[in-house]
């Protein structure tokens, strides 16, 4: 929980150093007073969606919630180093919060960026789980390197096997989750514009 935890406490720092309450960030962003307290308070591991929203509400990049250092120039992630204790957890928006996605930033000394790479280990879903999908601007690149994933994607589902991607438009309601009782890696990148 490590990270997540960073997570929750740099929200709260930027909010209160722009002078926000968590009712403004929950009227602006969509999101509830409850959901905003639960993350600041390191309760709840979100989805990347409200994520996104409450960096649009503060200006900032979705990075910056995820940024270890300030590295101008080229970053370089070794596999020795994606590690558990350097993996960010998120739910797959089930009412229980279920950890469901473990993300493994490969960019997060990087500074500046516009693009979010990870490695995602893709926990299975328990039996007659109702998948809520989640809608934010920017675009996804998901290439699953092992296991079979499915992505709701709008109206159609996608079944990707390891060496298939998908590249879409995230503002379209979206959810990714392993399609089988096995857990899948993924590689994703996500782009928020900012």
């Amino acid at each position: 929980m490590g990270n997540n935890k960073i997570i929750g406490e740099k929200i709260k720092s930027l909010r209160e150093a722009k002078q926000l309450t968590i009712d403004d960030i929950a009227e602006r962003s969509g999101l509830s007073k409850e959901q905003i307290e639960r993350i600041e308070g390191n309760v709840d591991f979100p989805s990347l969606a409200p994520l996104i929203k409450i960096a649009r509400v503060l200006g900032v990049r979705l990075g910056t919630f995820l940024d270890d250092q300030a590295e101008l120039g080229p970053v370089v992630s070794r596999k020795r180093e994606n590690s558990e204790d350097n993996s960010i957890n998120f739910t797959n928006n089930e009412a229980q919060g279920r950890k469901h996605m473990a993300y493994h930033s490969l960019s997060q000394d990087k500074s500046g960026r516009h693009m979010e790479p990870f490695l995602i280990d893709v926990a299975p879903s328990e039996d007659g789980v109702d998948f809520i999908l989640s809608t934010h601007e920017g675009e996804e690149f998901i290439y699953v390197l092992d296991g079979v994933i499915e992505i709701n994607y709008g109206k159609d589902t996608y079944v990707l096997e390891a060496g298939d991607s998908i590249y879409y438009d995230s503002i379209v309601a979206h959810h990714v989750h392993a399609a089988t009782n096995e857990t899948a890696r993924i590689l994703g990148v996500v782009y928020t514009p900012y």
